[in-house]
């Protein structure tokens, strides 16, 4: 079960860090720096963070299924709400329409992190 938390996340790693690098080729391309933070946290939470915990599952077996699958569904979750309401904000679309998807992708992937805190703490070594 966790090999395919694993393959998830690295797949939506993958699809983030492209989007990611995508963004910032724009930026150098144009000299438009407006997506600079959402460019950020795109590669930070959805490639960096995502791709580490790929490789958490590849290695520990999580003390739980449940708590597992919490955890990979709540981080990518969060993680599209958060960058997305970043990118909304850019767009100067209704601030409660933005807000709603950035705060709410945001405690999300707050909900996420304390999951994976727990998890690690009590973590179980494959061998």
């Amino acid at each position: 079960m966790h090999k395919k938390h694993s393959n998830l996340l690295l797949k939506t790693a993958a699809i983030f860090g492209m989007i990611g690098a995508g963004i910032g080729g724009h930026m150098a391309g144009s000299y438009d720096y407006a997506f600079r933070a959402a460019h950020a946290h795109i590669l930070v939470v959805g490639w960096l963070s995502l791709f580490s915990w790929a490789v958490y599952y590849r290695v520990f077996k999580p003390v739980s299924k449940k708590l597992a699958a919490a955890h990979v569904y709540t981080a990518i979750i969060g993680t599209i709400g958060l960058t997305s309401g970043m990118i909304l904000d850019i767009f100067s679309l209704p601030q409660p329409l933005y807000f709603i998807v950035y705060i709410g992708g945001g405690v999300t992937l707050l909900v996420s992190f304390i999951l994976f805190a727990v998890l690690a703490l009590f973590m179980k070594h494959e061998g």
